[in-house]
């Protein structure tokens, strides 16, 4: 039902994509496309403008104009598709701040990370458990041979230097594509990687992202790609933190084709 209410307006010219409403809005209503943020939907923003007050530019405002009723519950399936908790508000309980205020976006955010010393290599080089040439998405031939019938792992650049154990943990077995959510142009990214599924009919995907809020835009590429695609495909996500932990892993709720 539409009626006058309170919600959410980004000024585009003001964003800088920095991504901290992202982290702000507990409903999980923002996202970042092409480098902006924007509205997921009318029904799962409040209007209490939770997101304001981290905002760099200023890009966000409350306006009152028609607009859907918002929907608790569908914030939480929301939420769920996403793999964030609910917030207190929203029958969950309360979650600490996943990252300090920072007047820019978070991918940027310079920080020493301290990391601890790496144990003593075993006898031997380790071996590498990449199984084939190109990885990078946009060279990746959607018949090539490696990816029929493959297990996917779609790589966001900065999980390679970030997940100590990528080879280890993730890559055996594995059919491996690399791209960037937030430097690259993310249309040729969802049509490469529709043609791929299609074309390969894929076991599954994974796609493993970095915290920053940036990142979060590779989830976006798959799940877009997937509906382009018109293909029911078993979907999962981690996510990776910037000291090399894993965070999160899990299937989400878009796996299902639209």
């Amino acid at each position: 039902m539409r009626k006058v209410r309170n919600i959410i307006h980004i000024d585009e010219e003001l964003c800088n994509g920095c991504g901290q409403c992202i982290l702000d809005c507990a409903e999980g209503a923002l996202q970042l496309v092409d480098g902006k943020a924007r509205l997921v939907g009318e029904i799962y923003c409040d209007g209490l403008g939770a997101c304001l007050e981290g905002c760099p530019t200023g890009a966000l405002t409350v306006s009152q104009r028609e607009a859907e009723d918002f929907d608790e519950a569908a914030v939480e399936d929301l939420l769920q598709s996403q793999g964030r908790a609910p917030a207190q508000s929203h029958g969950g309980q309360p979650q600490p701040a996943q990252m300090p205020p920072f007047a820019g976006c978070p991918s940027q955010a310079a920080m020493s990370l301290h990391p601890k010393a790496a144990p003593a290599p075993a006898a031997g080089e380790a071996p590498s458990a990449l199984g084939h040439w190109p990885i990078q998405l946009q060279l990746l031939a959607p018949q090539a041979p490696f990816l029929k019938n493959a297990d996917l792992l779609l790589l966001a650049d900065c999980t390679a230097a970030s997940l100590p154990d990528l080879h280890a943990r993730l890559l055996p077995g594995k059919a491996v594509a690399m791209a960037c959510p937030k430097l690259d142009q993310p249309d040729p990214h969802i049509q490469r990687l529709a043609q791929i599924i299609k074309a390969a009919d894929l076991n599954s995907l994974t796609v493993v992202i970095m915290e920053v809020p940036c990142c979060r835009g590779l989830a976006w590429i798959a799940q877009q790609a997937v509906e382009q695609a018109g293909v029911d495909l078993p979907v999962g996500l981690m996510v990776i933190s910037r000291d090399g932990k894993v965070l999160q892993t899990q299937n989400v709720a878009w796996m299902q084709a639209a």
